[in-house]
């Protein structure tokens, strides 16, 4: 039988989505850090939850067709660890591409910037590394901006064609877009440019 706390810690993760990962910090609103753990503790026990590292867990998502549990998604699990150190992050390289289905390409490690402490995360087969870069790059921006930003400066001003930019363009709802032409303004010039001709203003002349 639940106890209170980890009644209420159960029926947060039963309105869940399968596949949504947790930080033992977003339950930090039930209960004290000790009692949070215990109560997971238990709910990884009877299979709710499923351990994926140190204070970071998932409520498994089953695949009837595979017959089997899905792989856990790194980008969720980037974002939970955020959440638990407070960072704000933002993917980059390889990454911010797949991501932004920019590249099909499989990549070998997850990498993200982020305003923390250079940090690298293993599990399975899976990596995430996190690397330090300057509060200018990345705090006060959305999470999409930021993507969006990374992935044009992984590609390089000559490699962005139409198609590309279309894509983007496609990708973005409205509200990305207003946000993104005000929070980029601090972007090198040829950046900035893009999101521009991405968000449907005219280039920076």
């Amino acid at each position: 039988m639940d106890s209170g706390y980890t009644k209420k810690i159960r029926e947060r993760i039963i309105a869940a989505e399968e596949g949504t990962v947790f930080a033992t910090s977003d339950f930090g609103d039930i209960a004290d850090t000790n009692t949070i753990r215990q109560s997971i503790y238990r709910l990884v026990r009877d299979g709710t939850l499923r351990r994926i590292l140190i204070g970071i867990f998932e409520k498994p998502k089953y695949s009837k067709m595979l017959g089997e549990f899905v792989a856990v998604d790194p980008d969720s699990v980037a974002k939970a660890l955020a959440r638990s150190y407070h960072w704000t992050i933002a993917p980059s390289g390889n990454t911010a591409l797949n991501l932004l289905g920019l590249s099909t390409q499989v990549t070998a490690v997850w990498s993200y910037i982020s305003d923390g402490p250079y940090k690298t995360y293993e599990w399975s087969s899976t990596k995430i590394k996190f690397k330090h870069r300057t509060n200018k790059e990345i705090t006060g921006l959305s999470y999409m901006t930021s993507l969006v930003i990374q992935a044009l400066k992984t590609l390089g001003k000559a490699n962005v064609t139409p198609e590309i930019i279309q894509t983007l363009s496609d990708k973005l709802s409205n509200e990305d877009k207003i946000a993104m032409l005000k929070e980029a303004t601090e972007s090198t010039d040829w950046v900035y440019d893009t999101i521009r001709q991405i968000c449907g203003g005219e280039k920076v002349k």
